[in-house]
């Protein structure tokens, strides 16, 4: 898709046009600006607002009971480094217009606007085959026609179809400005203090070197840390196996609650969760009727949490267990293993629901046993990768530059195979 910017002279003005600069208490970095009276209209706006009741990690606050942040909260941090970051590559001696700073700190405030509900755990299941980053998409676009040539540019930059590709990258990237906030922001939370990282000196050292973002050379110890840090909190936190547990528990009672309503019965559920459990959305859908991203732009975690807490007393064996394991904390026992389970094992635990349960069919037992491979890899060498810009002038990767630590070990995924079953 082309863009043209131009003057959009048809657009109501925003409702809050006159706002002045705001004020808010962020319990990571304290008091944070909200730098433009257009960016607080986004802020304010119904899309934006809906980040409050998405929170930040999911399913997590079963193992971490503090962590029960939102979205919300993250966007407006990653907006913040975002304002710092352009504040160092400016003083670095990097044009960065007026008009382009507006767009990419709307570009990272809306980078998660198209998260559903429990965000990852349920991404493929509550539409079908369209990924977060593809909502956002049509959630900006969308805004566009509201908001005009900067919420355009923001989508540019979004998309990487800007011509200084750096903006994008402070938006996506192996180091952007999502993944520092949300680093320090998750550890604080959970209280995992390994996830700690040093966003500040980071962000002082970014620069640009050919419209590229690249880290000065004196900042590889600080980007180290950040991709160990990275990597325990992957396997501390979001990949836990407790937390594993009770989302795979999450995937498959809606998975449930989609199957039983295709066979004609009618679940409780809000009116736009009712539409997805109902209906096979596809990409399409979103792209030629806007009645599909409204009812998108409705669910959120609480519409999740009714249902589920409606389905706990229903006849159906499978969506009544799950559900009921889900509201009171009783999850699915997990196993660790280095190597696949034997089927003979996995065949086991489905014996031992058949009989716990006395179920007949086939077909229910994969509702209760699970078993799938976890993946952590905190540096990808086959993404953007983290370039330093050493003394001489040259550019080299980070993982053939670094001396302290094996950066190009931690860029090797680790795998690690679950086995989950009812405790029972």
């Amino acid at each position: 898709m082309r863009y043209n910017l131009v003057k959009v002279s048809n657009l109501p003005p925003f409702p809050n046009s006159s706002n002045k600069k705001k004020i808010i208490n962020d319990p990571v970095y304290g008091f944070i600006t909200v730098p433009d009276p257009l960016i607080f209209d986004v802020l304010n706006h119904p899309f934006l607002q809906r980040l409050r009741r998405i929170m930040q990690l999911g399913l997590s606050h079963l193992v971490y009971p503090g962590a029960l942040h939102t979205r919300y909260t993250h966007v407006l941090g990653a907006m913040h480094l975002m304002h710092l970051a352009i504040g160092v590559l400016r003083r670095k001696g990097n044009e960065i217009t007026p008009d382009e700073e507006r767009a990419v700190q709307l570009a990272i405030l809306l980078h998660d606007i198209g998260h559903g509900p429990f965000s990852h755990a349920l991404e493929y299941d509550i539409v079908n085959g369209i990924t977060h980053e593809d909502l956002s998409g049509f959630f900006i676009e969308r805004l566009s026609e509201e908001f005009g040539d900067d919420m355009v540019r923001a989508h540019m930059i979004f998309q990487n179809k800007y011509p200084k590709p750096f903006l994008h990258q402070l938006v996506s990237s192996q180091l952007d400005m999502d993944r520092l906030d949300y680093l320090n922001r998750d550890s604080f939370y959970s209280g995992v203090s390994e996830g700690i990282i040093g966003s500040d000196r980071l962000i002082e050292m970014l620069a640009v070197h050919e419209g590229q973002l690249v880290l000065e050379e004196k900042a590889i110890y600080s980007v180290e840390k950040f991709i160990v840090a990275r990597r325990l909190m992957y396997w501390q936190v979001y990949l836990h196996k407790t937390v594993v547990s009770a989302e795979f528990m999450l995937i498959h009672a809606l998975r449930r609650a989609k199957e039983l309503s295709a066979a004609g019965e009618t679940l409780f559920g809000s009116t736009a969760l009712q539409l997805f459990l109902t209906h096979k959305i596809t990409k399409k859908d979103f792209q030629e009727n806007p009645k599909y991203l409204n009812a998108f732009a409705d669910l959120d975690d609480y519409d999740i949490w009714g249902a589920l807490k409606v389905w706990q007393f229903h006849a159906d064996l499978v969506l009544s267990t799950l559900c009921k394991g889900l509201i009171h904390r009783d999850l699915f026992k997990i196993e660790i293993s280095k190597s696949p389970f034997p089927s003979d094992r996995i065949q086991l635990e489905k014996e031992l629901v058949r009989t716990h349960f006395k179920i007949q069919d086939e077909k229910m037992l994969p509702y209760f046993v699970y078993h799938d491979l976890l993946t952590n890899k905190a540096y990808s060498n086959d993404k953007q990768n983290i370039n330093l810009l050493m003394k001489n002038g040259s550019i080299i990767d980070l993982a053939k530059a670094s001396d302290n630590l094996n950066i190009s070990a931690l860029a090797q995924p680790v795998e690690k195979y679950f086995l989950c079953y009812p405790r029972h």
